[in-house]
């Protein structure tokens, strides 16, 4: 998810929600010429203002000094930046870096596209709120744990999950940058700074592009640091899973490896994954965790709508329209659908089975249809909160954090079991 512009209020990302702020932004656009290879709802700070609800003073960009210089910079050429909002009383110590996320783009043409908007230009990019935006809010009530913390919301330009690093020429012979592994060491080094580097607590997060970002960065992240302070990655919506579509063909695969190829993605997948596997296989979530150390809380839907629509049932594997009303409300599906579904959620929880003896590892798989949880109040920490064990996600992700218990390994019934999902609707 992701936050929103202050014209706008709190970000949506999935597939563009209206009224919400996120990170998500829109899974590829697919459908659409894909304009995005993913338009993720935006949701958190990045979501639009609620009427009639006062907002606290937007929180300005900050571009990244000498960018052009390092490297660091959006699709188009200009500089990344990030929003920096102070923390205060027992947090001013503690730090949370949030990864936007966004989608990602495979092609010369798709990343193209992207350069006009704020997923590939800092052009487009507005003040944004963090009210609102569930992990990254200030209000005690609604996030205890991180409420008052240092919190950096870094801008997503790349098209590669803050991962590639490369150039390509446009049709037009305008040169393409792909440079999301410069913006991302760039911020992390002038966050450190600016007071990143005397922190005694610190998180990394990101939603669904952001979250495999977290992932791919966690282990870096980490080793930034002395072992005296504690550091841990948080992980939203992120992971993506490698199988089949209705039509037997992995799809979305193809679509991946585009963006690991045109991007230059190789040098930041695991080199024991390297040593066996493809490169688009090794930046799968299911492969990248098996190397990770730094510890690691996972949060996702069993029936995530961004992946039911993109790698479950792309519009390719579809040509008959019979299942457009059902991947878009889940509310929709016959009990045949049903099972297909069930499937994602199976192999997702069987991808999580290497970690369940890491103690100091954690996730939680509800089975609500919906996409990015931690960056929005309603699921974040509400009444209407998605819940398992009778803990709502922001409850859970806090115990982990403060080591209130042990990393807890929740996996949900099969959908349409849990009852705290029925007031989450479909992204």
């Amino acid at each position: 998810m992701d936050m929103v512009p202050a014209s706008a209020g709190p970000l949506l990302h999935l597939e563009q929600r209206p009224h919400r702020p996120s990170d998500h932004r829109g899974w590829w656009g697919l459908a659409a010429a894909t304009l995005l290879l993913m338009l993720l709802v935006t949701v958190g700070p990045l979501r639009p203002k609620l009427f009639g609800v006062p907002q606290p003073e937007p929180v300005a960009l900050t571009l990244l000094t000498a960018a052009q210089e390092k490297g660091a910079v959006c699709l188009d050429g200009t500089p990344s930046g990030y929003h920096l909002q102070r923390g205060s009383g027992d947090g001013s110590s503690s730090w949370h870096v949030h990864l936007q996320g966004g989608g990602w783009c495979g092609t010369v043409n798709d990343c193209s596209n992207r350069r006009m908007s704020d997923l590939g230009s800092s052009k487009f990019m507005k003040p944004i709120h963090f009210a609102g935006a569930g992990i990254l809010g200030s209000d005690h009530l609604q996030n205890p744990d991180f409420y008052n913390w240092n919190k950096a919301y870094v801008r997503y330009c790349d098209g590669a999950s803050f991962s590639g690093d490369a150039e390509g020429q446009a049709q037009d012979g305008t040169i393409l940058y792909f440079r999301g592994l410069r913006i991302y060491q760039a911020v992390i080094d002038e966050l450190m700074e600016k007071g990143l580097a005397n922190a005694t607590h610190a998180i990394l997060t990101g939603c669904s592009a952001g979250g495999l970002a977290t992932i791919v960065h966690c282990d870096d992240f980490s080793a930034r640091f002395s072992h005296k302070v504690s550091v841990k990655c948080l992980v939203d919506a992120g992971f993506i899973l490698d199988v089949k579509d209705i039509s037997e063909q992995r799809s979305f695969r193809s679509l991946y490896g585009g963006v690991v190829h045109l991007q230059n993605v190789r040098q930041v997948l695991p080199k024991d994954c390297l040593t066996n596997k493809e490169p688009t296989e090794c930046f799968f979530p299911a492969e990248l965790i098996k190397s990770i150390h730094t510890p690691m809380f996972i949060v996702n839907s069993g029936y995530d709508p961004a992946q039911i629509r993109n790698v479950i049932v792309p519009a390719s594997s579809a040509p008959d329209k019979s299942w457009l009303s059902y991947k878009d409300n889940i509310r929709n599906c016959n009990s045949t659908q049903i099972d297909v579904l069930d499937g994602l959620r199976t192999t997702m929880a069987d991808a999580l089975k290497v970690v369940k003896d890491k103690e100091d590892w954690g996730f939680f798989i509800d089975s609500c249809f919906t996409h990015c949880q931690t960056v929005l109040d309603v699921s974040w920490n509400s009444h209407n909160s998605p819940r398992l064990g009778n803990k709502t996600i922001a409850e859970v992700v806090g115990d982990w954090h403060r080591g209130r218990t042990q990393g807890v390994k929740e996996v949900d019934c099969k959908y349409p079991c849990n009852p705290t999902c029925n007031s989450q609707s479909p992204l």
